[in-house]
């Protein structure tokens, strides 16, 4: 393998300063989604602590919360921020589909396996905004962090699309945008949060099968959830601190 020339490490090096000094930026950045939607002063924002719930004994895989969020954020085609799995439990496996991201729902199972399902439903993916997210761990630059309010975000101004990011994430929910070439990823639609709204993919789902709130709001439907205690993250085994609680999941899950 040849050195990198020393070109190529300037280049890298002022793009690592220019990281370190945006994450300065962003410890200091105030709190505009706890603003929005309390309408507390941004600058001493209460501890607020947001979280999404996925409830897939709810979800019947139209995917209407794909197609919002592609139109929401402008995803490149074939490409998603979200998107829906199907999986068949039979006696001699797990089939699990997701054409399209599930976007456009999904046909009828095939006859033959049909015959022999013992289980079929559908789970919704997205960004688990860890709060120990192995993205933010790996990025070299600074470009991936963690807001105040708990959102993992994408830095597009210091992305440098190394994709460490991407193969950093468990969860598989990162990408390499292919027209900005730059990783990206589910926000939680923090540009909607920050101005009082709901994720788009919230906004749409037919069945509630998707729900976003504070932890710290007794009130809200993903604190009730919570205390609950019948809910179940992702991979657990990652010790990620995922923020993003199924309900109904299942072991088959991967």
């Amino acid at each position: 393998m040849t050195s990198p020339s020393s070109n190529a490490r300037r280049v890298f090096l002022q793009k690592l300063l220019a990281g370190s000094a945006a994450a300065g930026l962003f410890m200091v950045y105030r709190h505009p989604v706890v603003a929005a939607l309390t309408g507390d002063d941004g600058d001493k924002a209460p501890d607020h602590d947001f979280a999404f719930v996925v409830d897939i004994n709810r979800c019947i895989g139209c995917g209407q919360c794909v197609r919002a969020c592609n139109v929401e954020n402008n995803v490149p085609e074939g490409q998603f921020r979200t998107w829906i799995e199907r999986y068949v439990v039979t006696p001699s496996g797990v089939h699990i589909d997701s054409p399209q991201g599930g976007m456009n729902g999904f046909d009828e199972v095939d006859e033959s396996l049909a015959e022999e399902a013992l289980n079929t439903f559908f789970v919704p993916k997205l960004c688990n905004h860890c709060a120990e997210a192995p993205c933010i761990q790996v990025c070299p630059v600074g470009a991936t962090y963690r807001s105040p309010e708990g959102f993992v975000l994408v830095d597009s101004e210091h992305c440098i699309g190394c994709s460490y990011c991407v193969q950093a994430c468990p969860y598989g929910v990162r990408f390499i945008n292919h027209e900005k070439r730059i990783a990206d990823k589910c926000t939680w639609c923090y540009h909607r949060v920050s101005k009082g709204k709901l994720p788009a993919c919230v906004t749409v789902c037919p069945t509630q099968a998707r729900l976003f709130g504070d932890l710290n709001d007794p009130n809200s439907a993903v604190a009730k959830v919570r205390q609950a205690d019948n809910w179940d993250v992702l991979k657990p085994e990652a010790h990620t601190e995922s923020m993003c609680l199924y309900l109904g999941l299942q072991r088959v899950v991967v």
